[in-house]
């Protein structure tokens, strides 16, 4: 089984890139959105929105971890390397996943936010996320987060066996997922 975390900012690329990665692996992808979409319609956005969205994530990973044959997933997540709270959340999804003795990947996007602004507008983007239809919405938000939050990590700061950063900014979807599915095939022929 394979978890495969891609995380990065708002418009970095996860969702477009992620979908190609499972491809590759026949695995399902899980967007941060699939969840939150679910909920904000009923509720807004607000600290309960998340946290049911949560919830929820959890659920689905309890599950596949719990599940002997299940192939694995690959999921998309904003980081606030800010916030004790995300790294607790990710911690708990690390403990989860290496009690089943599973493959974990992680892989960190980056991109500049000139590059992001042009990608927050993308047709593919906003057919996959109703909630960022609202462009000036969506673009202010992620200026906000971008001025708020640190949504990259430092030299050395994420702790993980298998452990990829990318800069995306000049790369394309399928660049970006080739590199990731390469280098996870090379870990896996080392290991096997």
């Amino acid at each position: 089984m394979k978890f495969i975390m891609i995380f990065g900012p708002q418009a970095s690329g996860k969702m477009t890139i992620g979908g190609k990665v499972a491809d590759a692996f026949k695995l399902p992808l899980l967007y941060n959105h699939v969840t939150l979409d679910v909920v904000w319609p009923y509720i807004g956005w607000n600290d309960t929105t998340f946290k049911l969205s949560e919830q929820l994530r959890m659920g689905i990973f309890n599950h596949i971890a719990d599940e002997e044959n299940h192939p694995g997933i690959v999921f998309t997540f904003v980081w606030d390397f800010s916030s004790e709270e995300d790294r607790e959340y990710v911690d708990s999804i690390r403990e989860l996943f290496n009690k089943s003795h599973q493959k974990m990947y992680f892989v960190e996007l980056e991109a500049d936010i000139e590059e992001r602004l042009i990608r927050n507008e993308t047709e593919y983007r906003l057919s996959k996320k109703p909630s960022k239809r609202n462009i000036e919405f969506s673009r202010q938000e992620l200026l906000h987060s971008a001025e708020n939050h640190r949504l990259n990590s430092n030299p050395g700061e994420v702790a993980a066996e298998h452990y990829l950063k990318i800069d995306v900014t000049h790369l394309t979807a399928d660049e970006s997922a080739s590199e990731i599915i390469d280098w996870i095939y090379a870990l896996e022929q080392t290991v096997d």
